[in-house]
């Protein structure tokens, strides 16, 4: 009787615990609710509006070759309808009444959110707007055929643009059988193709509370907006089991060896050379994931070395080094923009400064305090506007988590040149990559394009 006794403190403690407000920030306040929803507030009274934002960890990264670009689709049917108003038009009628204006929704590798802003007054309207359309879609055939052309039509539009078709075919190169996995705009025939019932099975796979976050941000106060989350939010039934758990991710495969592809439009006026490494991810290498940042910052500047080698030197009008921090292996990209005439000593010297990048010269000591310094002010940048804010912490929810966020400056502040230069002995110098370049036909028989990246 007594052990019983103790198990009911216990367990009533958990649960209290469970319900606790944690403050993250000044303006930052957490909590979550026992059907396990995250709910983040960030307060900000200078202007008399509330974001709101509701994000699911579902995207590519949980999508087959079969189901490829589902989730986009179903993330789209939650504005067509539901159990409060039957059509897309009734819809947005009624956001238009609230004053709610960004009304979106979005799909990426490893996320899927519902967005939008209103006047803070409507918070309560706002949640049980935001409620009804998530938690309740009508999912009505006629919409859903509208819906599977409107993104057809869009997705043959980009198909169409030679740029897109280049990216299409690194893509497939970098990720082989993991393709699907990368790719949130997803496979036209598949969403053409798409059934009501397809779409009820990723709802019922990824769309709980226990694997969501919402967060509202504005003019609004915490206490209070944890209780009205509570209302409309609370009796929403969590799922009884991690979907990573009974639905694991695979794990993506690492590339082998190099690879290429060229890509030939009579619409390339303008040659296009990009190389993509596997980067790192923030499951198994988070300490290389701020040594990215501050090389990238540092390769980034027109006074760097790759840019002075490339530019300065007219072997091409811009380049760009970029890393995208991801939970399941974030890709490393470098994108060109080649003279035409100087396209084989372009490649040439990328390859060249490939092998330099960890040295002193790319590495000064002064670079990397500089970037760490510009990268700090840029966070506090994006921090200062509450409705983009929101979207940052979102991102980083899924790709990371809240504590990989609030703890970014201070291992910012950690990175050491030997970091750095890990990260690019481990990732990029004598790794196998995967290079692709854009150009007319014409030019392509003129360079003889498919020798350059041959040993």
């Amino acid at each position: 009787m007594l052990k019983r006794y103790y198990l009911v403190i216990l367990l009533t403690m958990l649960a209290t615990c469970s319900r606790a407000q944690e403050k993250l920030k000044d303006n930052l306040f957490q909590k979550k609710l026992l059907n396990g929803l995250t709910v983040l507030v960030v307060e900000d009274h200078s202007v008399p509006l509330a974001t709101l934002m509701l994000t699911f960890k579902a995207g590519a990264f949980t999508e087959s070759d079969q189901v490829n670009g589902l989730t986009g689709l179903y993330q789209l049917m939650l504005s067509k309808g539901n159990k409060d108003r039957p059509n897309e038009m009734a819809n947005s009628y009624y956001a238009g009444g609230l004053g709610i204006s960004l009304r979106n929704s979005g799909t990426t590798e490893e996320y899927s959110t519902t967005y939008f802003t209103l006047p803070a007054a409507k918070l309560t309207e706002g949640l049980n707007f935001l409620n009804a359309g998530v938690r309740f879609p009508s999912l009505d055939a006629l919409e859903l055929q509208k819906t599977k052309l409107n993104i057809s039509n869009s997705m043959k539009q980009k198909e169409s643009n030679p740029y897109f078709a280049l990216n299409e075919a690194i893509t497939r190169h970098l990720w082989g059988a993991q393709y699907s996995r990368k790719t949130a705009i997803g496979d036209r025939n598949v969403i053409e193709a798409a059934t009501t019932e397809q779409l009820l099975s990723i709802k019922n796979k990824y769309y709980y509370p226990n694997n969501a976050i919402l967060i509202v941000g504005g003019d609004v106060s915490h206490e209070a907006t944890f209780k009205e989350v509570e209302k409309v939010f609370g009796s929403w039934t969590a799922s009884v089991i991690d979907p990573f758990v009974k639905y694991p991710v695979p794990e993506i495969k690492p590339l082998l060896k190099s690879d290429y592809v060229v890509v030939e439009s009579n619409l390339a006026n303008v040659p296009a050379l990009s190389f993509y490494w596997h980067g790192p991810d923030t499951r198994t290498d988070p300490n290389a994931t701020y040594a990215a940042d501050v090389f990238s910052y540092i390769v980034n500047q027109n006074s760097s070395k790759l840019s002075q080698a490339l530019m300065q030197s007219g072997l091409a009008s811009s380049v760009s080094l970029n890393y995208l921090t991801l939970k399941y292996v974030g890709p490393i990209s470098l994108s060109v923009s080649p003279f035409p005439a100087k396209i084989r000593e372009c490649v040439a010297e990328i390859q060249k400064q490939i092998t330099l990048m960890d040295t002193d010269d790319y590495l000064s000591t002064e670079k990397i305090e500089t970037a760490k310094r510009m990268l700090d002010i840029k966070k506090i940048r994006e921090e200062e506007v509450t409705s983009d804010f929101v979207h940052s912490l979102s991102f980083w929810w899924a790709s990371a988590s809240l504590k990989y966020y609030l703890s970014y400056d201070d291992n910012l502040q950690k990175v050491t040149r030997d970091d750095i230069r890990n990260y690019i002995n481990k990732y990029i110098k004598n790794k196998p990559y995967c290079a692709g370049l854009l150009l007319t036909p014409q030019l392509s028989i003129q360079i003889d394009a498919n020798s350059f990246f041959k040993p």
